[in-house]
């Protein structure tokens, strides 16, 4: 279906899907939600689902423009080109940030994090992480692999969350950071000096310095489904994670628990 305008980013989750354009305006569509699974993930204030592209009128009232967006399972976060972050979806482990857990139908800020001049966001299956303009990470949803990096001072089960933004610290406190990933359940930052870091996935509960690259400067980070992949300043490519169907790229579907250089 054409857009008004030209698609400036495409985010894919698991159930729905969202369109920014050049111009700022948000098209989302796909799985609306259920009394079950939450509503208002798609922000057009009820839970249709739709098949094409819808925009998502509510921001273009609010004279919004959104200039990142990413689709967790039941949930969205934008983020707008006045640093102000955006929820909606359902509620459930905190997700939305806002310490309620019931559902949202409409993008609505994310008021502990409204003042902080947001440059950045990311968002897993059920968690989200927002990087402000001094290069600290703030994260809020679900925890149970420890994928918000808030350490083992809190409980990591199934039921585990963060109901409000929660800065990340550990030994990413005095650095800069200045890229972050989600993926399923963990996450990545890249730090002003070209360090990376990664958290969750049952194994690391706070960030977790990856030694072996610091012989390089890392400058962009992706996650994935239980893998990472790193990019450093040469070009060059590292993978690390579980390999199941081969996508570290190294030949290989076993488990890399540090970063290897694809050839």
């Amino acid at each position: 279906v054409p857009l008004p305008d030209p698609v400036a980013k495409v985010s894919l989750g698991p159930n729905f899907s969202a369109f920014l354009t050049t111009t700022g305006d948000l098209y989302t569509c796909g799985y609306g939600g259920s009394a079950v699974n939450g509503m208002g993930c798609l922000g057009h204030g009820n839970m249709e689902s739709y098949q094409s592209p819808k925009l998502v009128n509510s921001l273009v009232e609010d004279g919004c423009y959104a200039a990142d967006v990413h689709c967790g399972e039941y949930s969205m976060t934008v983020l707008t080109t006045e640093g102000e972050v955006l929820t909606c979806g359902t509620g459930s482990f905190g997700r939305l940030g806002n310490m309620e857990t019931l559902d949202q139908l409409y993008l609505e800020p994310v008021e502990m994090i409204a003042g902080d001049d947001v440059v950045q966001i990311a968002s897993g299956f059920a968690f989200s992480l927002a990087l402000n303009k001094g290069g600290i990470i703030h994260a809020w949803g679900k925890n149970n692999e420890g994928q918000l990096g808030a350490g083992v001072g809190l409980a990591v089960d199934v039921y585990a969350m963060e109901s409000l933004p929660t800065p990340i610290e550990g030994l990413l406190e005095g650095r800069k950071v200045t890229r972050i990933a989600a993926g399923h359940s963990h996450a990545a930052a890249v730090t002003s000096t070209g360090e990376l870091f990664t958290w969750g996935m049952h194994m690391d509960h706070e960030p977790k310095l990856e030694n072996s690259l610091l012989h390089t400067k890392i400058v962009d980070v992706a996650c994935g489904q239980n893998y990472t992949l790193a990019l450093d300043q040469e070009g060059r490519l590292y993978s690390l994670g579980k390999g199941k169907t081969g996508v570290l790229g190294l030949a290989s579907t076993k488990m890399t628990p540090q970063p290897i250089l694809v050839e």
